[in-house]
C-alpha cells in the first residue's frame, strides 16, 4: 500500500491518518457475502490532520456533505468492488477527490437582472394566456 496520498503538489495526507477497516458488504453477491469482508470504511480526522492547511480544513466543514460529521470525520464506505484492494483504492480515491472539490476556488456569483425586453414579453405574454381563458366560460343552455 502506498505511504502517502498525493491529493495535490502540495497536499499529501499519510496513510497513517486514515483508518481503514474490512466490513461484509450488504447486497447481492450470493454466499459470497455473507463470508468475505470486502468492503471497506475510511475514516478521516480531517481537524486533527497535520497535512491539510487551515483553509482547507474550515472549507470541509463548511461543506453540505452527509459524508463528513459536525467535527470534522469524513467517512466514507465503499462497497462497489468485489475485492477488498479495489474497495480500498476506490475509498482513498473518493476522499482525494473530496479534499480536490474543496481546493477549487469558487467564483463568487454576480447578481443579474433581466432586460426590459424580456421584462415586457413576460407580460405581454401572460396579457394573451390570460385573455385566452377569459374567452372559456361555462355554456349554458338558454
Amino acid at each position: 500500500m502506498v505511504d502517502v496520498v498525493a491529493v495535490s503538489d502540495e497536499i499529501k495526507i499519510p496513510t497513517s491518518e486514515l483508518q481503514l477497516s474490512a466490513v461484509r458488504a450488504s447486497g447481492a453477491g450470493g454466499q459470497n457475502v455473507n463470508k468475505v469482508a470486502t468492503a471497506i470504511h475510511l475514516r478521516f480526522e480531517s481537524a486533527s490532520c497535520t497535512a491539510l492547511p487551515d483553509y482547507v480544513k474550515t472549507r470541509l466543514l463548511e461543506l453540505d456533505d452527509r459524508r463528513i460529521t459536525p467535527d470534522g470525520v469524513v467517512i466514507i464506505k465503499a462497497k462497489e468492488h468485489r475485492t477488498q484492494e479495489r474497495n480500498r483504492r476506490a475509498a482513498i480515491e473518493r476522499l482525494r477527490e473530496l479534499v480536490l472539490s474543496v481546493l477549487v476556488e469558487k467564483k463568487p456569483r454576480k447578481p443579474t437582472r433581466p432586460s426590459k425586453r424580456a421584462l415586457q414579453k413576460r407580460i405581454d405574454d401572460k396579457r394573451r394566456r390570460g385573455d385566452l381563458k377569459q374567452t372559456r366560460g361555462h355554456i349554458t343552455d338558454d
